[in-house]
């Protein structure tokens, strides 16, 4: 039988276990590395002296080519994002006067580059935070980035780092070696460990003092001295803990670190019945079968609260004979009971289920709102583990849906109202919103379109920057909490169109980190491209022409269809969704949207896959490529964005050389149906009051800038935004004549909710925009009627016919006034729907209309 290697996992916090054997050791209490001097250890973060204090000068030196590489061959100038934890702080991740916002960099937090990706930081902890006294400080806390913040370099299992503070004048006693990192956490070693390996220990004392370096409670080593190095091989598997303990004076320190070697994993099939990810509960939620995807990995631990998040050789995953699996079966569990879990990789990476239904982040939860996630609900382990921990729970309170029979509008009578929770209400949470129902139904919107709302890194976001895809984040509430508003929604006629972003991932998802090197996936990676494939990525890029993306994107869609009963999907950057390399320069934006056919197959497989889960789902995509590409995908069923902010804001600011805006129709697209999604705010662009209060054109005593003026402007806007056939979004607020600048605290920053709008003028302008959409959802002429239309000029007009129907919508977008020639309109008595009053109107119309003057003329009237 051939001998083959083991992996091993290496822990700072360990209990004893009487196995192994000695090899050899050595002391010597003259070695190099006293602790009075710099000490040449290698590691992504050192730091001299060996036992800082708070009010003493300690040097950090940071090796950009350890942990994850994060800025490895980086040549500009690097920063710190640097803080501490001290006495006060909730718990050991909880940092405290951190120094610059984020991406502020200043001279104090510039490390000095010492040669290629080495760097250095000299600073007085107490002196440098403007620690008060009689705060004691227990750690630094940083992590090391790029100027723009946009590459940053952590510990490799995505941590963040830490140096731990001494008291003056007390004894201390620490391992230097092995190489330990994240520092002083009990998370494992960047490293493997190999049964028949030596591991060479070096540990040091602040003072003179009688060490001892033990393993399992056996003496290994012994001196007097400041530094003591022994080699102990790991002949067998099992688990060692290795003790230093140093005794002077009466006093004594003691410090350790616990390691695992284990066996090779068994190679079995899957049970019958589980899934390929995630957890499968069996015989009543008593046992679960908890299954990751990782092909060409060494090893895979599964730890959690039903083993005391401790590593060891029963938690050591089974891999599939394919090698592409690793599962493991848990057993004794109780199904009323929540278990937070993680998987252990390679010995050194400590992740969370990607397909988990809740995460636990001790970094961002304790900021969020009891009221809106109960604390309870998110107990974090504190002690036992470090990153972001995954939860399963058998027996977890199911909801009960009211509305299950929910008739959804047909796609091309869409009204969608596009909405971000945290800037909408005040509270920021689901429940809030669904009380919030009336404001919606009261407007006229039959779907409601939320921003992305799977767990995302932080709190306060758009939601773009998403980790975990099966996992509402809790900055908005409980799972029980978003089916609630959706059944809500569903009890008054509105649709929920989830937003989902699967053109790309952001750094704390489990995919990203299980291959990954030097601040990007490596080629390895199953999931992601190792550099981007086309310009405006943000993250890190997905391969969709890759099986295990597709099979990743399909079980996410089928999960919230079915889990959630979401009624479809808005794709974010669909365009996105190719293999053909059109770089990322700015002017590949040309190469990009270009007839791609691979992109095309790959959106036709997901669209069919949709389509066999639920055939009338919802399919919109923010695609905005070739007229051609987007042809065929609307012949496919499929509903594309249609972007027409510019040149509705253009004629909203009375500039009329760039405010054409015929595209709103689907034949200038090309398109049989009217498979647009037209709109003229989304989350993406300026709101149209901003600009017209800011730079609106103006003449005589008539000013665009006026609010008042403004306003009407809009509202005419509204009226021949509503008029072409097919659906329509609004922008949250944009019925109220939303003013405030999308660039106001950061372009994805939190905006003022202005709820205070609701009245006056402003209101008006709501009741306005709830009669234009409910001539389009009460009137076929709006959803079949045939389009003539003039909307390059000063007078624009839309004619619809359909039927004994026939309507006009005319508007006068210049600040001058223009008499209004429509030679489609024949002579004889039209409907003034804006009035109410029928008048006798001339053939081509021919009457003076005032400058953001309009009408609607039928010949019946609309049903409102």
């Amino acid at each position: 039988m051939q001998l083959t290697f083991r992996s091993m996992v290496l822990l700072l916090v360990g209990v004893p276990i009487a196995m192994g054997c000695r090899k050899h050791a050595a002391d010597d209490g003259n070695l190099p590395g006293d602790p009075d001097e710099p000490i040449n250890e290698i590691g992504l973060l050192t730091f001299s002296p060996a036992f800082p204090t708070d009010g003493g000068e300690v040097t950090l030196r940071f090796d950009a080519t350890k942990g994850d590489a994060g800025l490895k061959g980086y040549q500009d100038d690097c920063y710190v994002h640097i803080g501490v934890i001290t006495s006060q702080s909730q718990d050991g991740t909880d940092w405290k006067y951190v120094k610059t916002e984020w991406a502020e960099n200043t001279a104090a937090t510039r490390l000095i580059r010492k040669s290629a990706d080495r760097y250095e930081l000299t600073l007085s902890p107490r002196t440098f935070f403007g620690v008060p006294a009689g705060e004691e400080i227990l750690k630094i806390a940083l992590v090391v980035r790029n100027a723009d913040g946009s590459q940053v370099a952590r510990n490799s299992d995505g941590s963040d780092l830490y140096v731990p503070l001494f008291e003056a004048g007390k004894l201390a006693v620490r391992f230097a070696a092995p190489e330990m990192h994240p520092l002083f956490e009990p998370s494992p070693a960047a490293r493997e460990w190999l049964v028949g390996q030596d591991i060479n220990l070096h540990a040091l004392s602040s003072s003179e003092a009688d060490l001892n370096i033990s393993v399992n409670g056996i003496s290994l080593a012994s001196t007097n001295g400041k530094s003591l190095t022994a080699s102990y091989s790991l002949a067998d598997e099992g688990n060692y803990t290795f003790t230093v303990k140093a005794t002077a004076n009466g006093q004594t320190s003691e410090s350790s670190f616990s390691l695992l070697v284990a066996g090779e994993p068994e190679t079995a099939e899957l049970p019958a019945g589980a899934a390929a990810n995630g957890v499968t509960f069996g015989n009543g939620g008593t046992t679960a079968v908890v299954a990751l995807t990782a092909p060409a990995k060494k090893s895979v631990y599964l730890i959690g609260d039903f083993n005391d998040w401790t590593l060891g050789t029963g938690g050591l995953m089974k891999q599939t004979p394919d090698g592409k699996h690793w599962w493991l079966e848990v057993s004794g569990l109780d199904p009323n009971e929540a278990y937070g879990y993680q998987f252990v990789v390679d010995g050194h990476l400590r992740i969370a289920d990607p397909y988990t239904e809740l995460v636990l982040d001790p970094a961002n939860d304790q900021y969020i709102p009891a009221a809106t996630f109960p604390a309870a609900k998110r107990s974090y382990p504190q002690g036992k583990t470090t990153g972001l921990v995954s939860v399963m729970h058998a027996n977890a309170p199911a909801y009960s849906w009211k509305h299950g029979g929910f008739q959804r509008p047909d796609k091309h009578d869409l009204v969608i109202y596009e909405l971000l929770v945290r800037d909408f209400i005040a509270a920021g949470n689901y429940t809030t919103l669904a009380d919030t129902l009336d404001y919606l139904d009261n407007l006229g919107v039959n779907a409601l379109q939320l921003m992305p709302v799977n767990e995302f890194e932080g709190n306060s976001s758009w939601g773009y920057n998403p980790s975990f895809y099966f996992a509402p984040d809790k900055y908005y509430g409980t799972k029980s909490d978003l089916k609630q508003l959706i059944d809500e929604c569903h009890g008054r006629g509105i649709a929920v169109i989830l937003d989902v972003v699967l053109n790309h991932s952001f750094g704390q998802s489990p995919m990203v980190q299980l291959y990954f090197q030097n601040g990007r996936p490596t080629a390895e990676n199953p999931w992601f491209n190792v550099e981007p494939m086309h310009p405006f990525n943000v993250g890190y890029d997905f391969n969709h022409e890759s099986a295990y993306t597709q099979s990743f994107v399909k079980d996410v869609l089928r999960f919230w269809l079915e889990e959630y009963n979401v009624d479809g999907f808005r794709f974010d950057l669909s365009k996105g969704f190719t293999q053909t390399n059109s770089g990322t320069s700015d002017n590949a934006v040309g190469a990009w949207s270009a007839y791609d056919a691979s992109r095309v197959a790959i959106w036709k497989t997901y669209n069919d896959f949709i389509r066999s889960v639920d055939g009338d789902s919802y399919v919109i995509l923010e695609h905005f490529a070739d007229d051609h590409e987007e042809q065929e995908l609307a012949a496919e069923g499929m509903l594309l964005w249609n972007n027409v902010n510019h040149a509705f804001n253009e004629a909203t600011m009375g500039w009329l050389d760039h405010a054409n805006f015929d595209r709103l129709f689907h034949t200038e697209h090309g398109f049989d149906q009217p498979n647009l999604v037209s709109y003229m705010e989304s989350h993406d662009e300026e709101r149209l009051m901003y600009k017209n209060l800011q730079y609106g054109n103006s003449s005589g005593g008539y000013d665009t800038k006026a609010v008042e003026t403004a306003l009407k402007r809009v509202e005419m806007a509204a009226a021949f935004l509503f008029a072409a056939p097919g659906p329509k979004m609004i922008w949250q607020f944009g019925e109220l004549g939303y003013d405030v600048s999308i660039d106001e605290n950061g372009r994805t920053g939190e905006k003022p909710i202005r709820w205070d709008y609701n009245q006056g003028n402003r209101r008006a302008l709501y009741r306005a925009f709830s009669r234009f959409i409910r001539f389009k959802t009460n009137n076929e002429i709006f959803r079949a009627g045939q389009a003539e239309y003039v909307l390059g000029d000063a007078i624009k007009f839309v004619s619809l016919t359909h039927s004994d129907q026939q309507v006009f919508i005319i508007g006068n977008f210049d600040v001058v006034a223009h008499e209004a020639q429509v030679p489609q309109l024949t002579a004889g008595a039209w409907y003034n729907n804006i009035t109410n009053v029928t008048e006798t109107l001339p053939a081509g119309y021919g009457a003076t209309l005032q400058p953001g003057e309009y009408r609607i003329y039928s010949k019946t009237k609309l049903n409102n």
